[in-house]
């Protein structure tokens, strides 16, 4: 039992979770009630395709403590975290999928995580996953490369989610980037972080939306966006080979001059110069990237367009 009676903001991006929706409310209300824990569910529809809006507003008329954000169109789940964390009012806030992979029951584990051991932030990491094999070893490759090209300490585990105090959640609304990972962001505001470890449920009903072309890009905009190193390694790579480029020539010079042998092999000359083409038009096109995320950034477009939301009190 936790003895501190605080209200708890839970967010929960929904996308083609129609049939999640109805169960997730009945297992939040379920478990905050018999810990009797005050709370309120943002629910926010990212311009699902599937009648996810209906049924959230549906529940949302009998339950006041469900509140309901509908976006104009589809700015991804990063961006409907923002929304529901933007209008969310608890003394802790947790992020969660609305698919049910992660398990409602797991909120009091986080926020008693979070009390007595004095962090301002704890995240639910999955020690197993019910993804395929390929899917998970990918993941958490990505993860360890992120940690690595981030400086940041990433667990082979981690996701969003997590719980997070008002304070981080202040810091975590001021921040003016568009391009948003939720996790990576709470780990750069460098407060105190914990962890609990969960088992992932599998998915609740229906498919994933995110395929592989869409989870490699969303792995790639988080580094490209909480990182410059992909610019470095360009940069040491050129050098490397500039050096490397010279050390031979400085080579085939002293065997036609000194020793006579002819320098031959158009084979070799052809290899090098598409090689080099290749890493020349990959260094640009990282270059080109960086310089999207600054146009993005400068054209202070708003991270999402509200619809239309329930049950908020009007200011």
């Amino acid at each position: 039992m936790i003895k501190n009676l605080l209200f708890i903001s839970i967010v929960a991006p929904a996308y083609a979770c129609s049939e999640c929706i109805p169960e997730l409310y009945r297992r939040v209300v379920t478990t905050m009630e018999s810990n009797h824990l005050p709370f309120e569910l943002i629910i926010v529809n990212d311009n699902s395709p599937q009648c996810d809006w209906e049924v959230i507003v549906n529940l949302s008329l009998s339950d006041k403590r469900l509140k309901a954000i509908n976006f104009s169109r589809n700015f991804g789940q990063h961006a409907a975290i923002c929304a529901g964390i933007d209008y969310a009012v608890g003394d802790w806030v947790v992020v969660m999928d609305c698919d049910l992979e992660d398990q409602p029951e797991e909120i009091p584990r986080l926020l008693n995580k979070a009390l007595t051991e004095n962090f301002d932030i704890v995240f639910a990491c999955r020690d197993q996953r019910s993804n395929s094999f390929v899917k998970n070893t990918c993941s958490r490759l990505f993860r360890y490369l992120l940690g690595m090209i981030t400086q940041l300490k990433i667990d082979s585990g981690f996701g969003n989610f997590s719980i997070a105090s008002k304070q981080v959640m202040d810091v975590y609304r001021a921040l003016p980037e568009k391009n948003r990972s939720h996790g990576l962001i709470l780990l750069w505001c460098g407060f105190e972080v914990g962890y609990i470890h969960t088992v992932q449920s599998p998915r609740f009903a229906g498919q994933s939306s995110y395929t592989f072309g869409k989870s490699f890009k969303l792995a790639f905009e988080s580094i490209i966006s909480h990182s410059n190193y992909p610019l470095q390694i360009s940069i040491k790579l050129g050098l490397w080979i500039a050096i490397i480029a010279l050390l031979i020539s400085v080579y085939f010079i002293f065997k036609k001059l000194f020793l006579g042998v002819p320098v031959s092999g158009w084979s070799s000359l052809i290899v090098s110069i598409y090689l080099m083409g290749g890493l020349i038009i990959a260094s640009i096109g990282i270059l080109g990237l960086y310089l999207g995320e600054i146009f993005n950034e400068i054209k202070k477009r708003p991270l999402y367009i509200i619809r239309e939301k329930i049950n908020f009190q009007e200011n």
